[in-house]
């Protein structure tokens, strides 16, 4: 095993037997050196692989912190409902939905929609519980004339299965993008934040077989509760 592979593995350990609880300090990065006797670009590794996989978070200038002992992971490969996701998330989890509204197609989401200005546009926001806590805030936009039909019950269940059982739609691919961001009030307000600054935004532009645009969704999740994972191939 690797020297930042083993001090990962020992930190890991640490965190989810809770020897070392949420919200507590880690070594420091000199202390982590002494102990292992190793560069600091090792130490930093395997901090970072801690902080990638959402079970630590650097603050500047006082240290790196436990953030969770369980984090879910996100896998970013395909294109997967949160219904879809239950088995692997556990009993505890539920969706309400915040807001459900018609609006026009203008300013900023003319830039992530590909609809003429002014179509009607489905907006709909739902708060995600796991365990509890809110930590998922979906902004979904559905180009009505493409997606009619939708009503606050479907929204509570799974809109994916609507358009592939119901309306008979072929989801093909999404364009996607990760970002992390400042919290934004809506996220003061539907999510448990615990005093996090920033929260990672998965932003999804998704397309039928047949081409066309027919959602575009903020998926604003807390830092604490999830970690990113893909496939890379050559």
């Amino acid at each position: 095993m690797s020297k930042y592979n083993q001090i990962y593995t020992d930190l890991l350990a640490s965190i989810t037997t809770e020897r070392l609880e949420r919200g507590a300090r880690l070594p420091s990065e000199t202390e982590l050196m002494d102990s292992y006797q190793a560069s600091r670009g090792t130490v930093r590794k395997a901090i970072e692989l801690l902080q990638e996989r959402g079970f630590a978070q650097k603050v500047h200038g006082k240290g790196t912190f436990v953030l969770s002992t369980n984090p879910i992971e996100f896998q970013l490969g395909g294109i997967v409902s949160f219904q879809e996701t239950y088995p692997r998330l556990g009993n505890d989890v539920s969706t309400e939905v915040v807001e459900f509204d018609q609006i026009p197609l203008e300013g900023a989401l003319l830039e992530h929609i590909q609809a003429e200005a002014g179509s009607l546009i489905t907006r709909i926001k739902r708060v995600r519980r796991i365990d509890g806590k809110r930590v998922i805030l979906d902004i979904n936009h559905f180009v009505s004339d493409v997606i009619p039909g939708l009503s606050r019950d479907i929204a509570e269940q799974s809109i994916y299965a609507f358009i592939e059982q119901t309306l008979q739609l072929q989801i093909a691919y999404a364009q996607r993008t990760i970002e992390a961001v400042p919290r934004s009030k809506d996220d003061q307000l539907l999510l448990d934040l615990d005093g996090q600054s920033h929260v990672i935004v998965v932003s999804n532009q998704t397309f039928l077989q047949d081409g066309r645009q027919f959602e575009y969704t903020e998926s604003r999740h807390t830092l604490d509760k999830f970690y990113f994972s893909d496939v890379a191939r050559r």
